[in-house]
């Protein structure tokens, strides 16, 4: 007999099913189109655009993890000079185009070998689309965190904020009503004294 645990049988989402199919489905189309640009303009020339993507891919890695690791370090110094100055440090606000998640990706896409991810990448380089697929990509987490099933990541996120707010730690003592030690029927569970930082 198992209690505590749903035998029910759960149904797949559709993005279990067709993501694989997708992924597939990508890679035999990015193969068609790179046998057909060499089988019209030689081998030569498919090398040459996947080490041009390559180079591209991790100019533009590189690029934004620079500009993360500023604006990282411009933060910290923020908040320490509002420390120094007896202020309460204030949560920083991105700026407008600082998607530095979208352009990663966007160089990774590049980096990866293919004429339709280079392609992908290219047009995520472009600020509208790079800020529209942020909005997307944003506007779907907060959906999924949402309405995450119970023993999900959302859940587990939102009880770890539930049961430690702010997470501090009280020390504190059980005393039962009922005179039975404090500890239960463990013969090892008398009054220990709190413990201390």
């Amino acid at each position: 007999m198992r209690t505590g645990t749903s035998t029910a049988h759960r149904r797949r989402s559709p993005a279990r099913t067709f993501l694989p199919l997708a992924v597939a489905a990508w890679v035999i189309l990015e193969i068609w189109l790179l046998s057909l640009v060499a089988g019209a303009a030689g081998g030569f020339t498919v090398a040459a655009l996947l080490a041009g993507g390559l180079v591209l891919g991790v100019a533009v890695i590189k690029r934004a993890g620079r500009r993360a690791f500023g604006n990282l370090r411009r933060t910290f110094q923020q908040a320490q000079e509002q420390a120094a100055a007896g202020t309460t440090p204030s949560a920083p606000r991105p700026g407008k185009g600082s998607g530095n998640g979208m352009t990663m990706l966007a160089g990774l896409l590049l980096i990866l070998p293919g004429l339709l991810s280079d392609v992908a990448g290219l047009l995520l380089l472009l600020p509208p689309v790079r800020d529209f697929a942020a909005r997307r990509a944003g506007r779907t987490l907060e959906r999924k965190m949402s309405s995450g099933t119970p023993g999900g990541f959302g859940d587990a996120y939102t009880q770890a904020r539930i049961h430690f707010p702010d997470g501090k730690v009280v020390p504190g003592e059980v005393i039962r009503e009922d005179g039975s030690p404090a500890g239960g029927p463990y013969p090892d569970a008398g009054h220990r004294p709190p413990l201390t930082p």
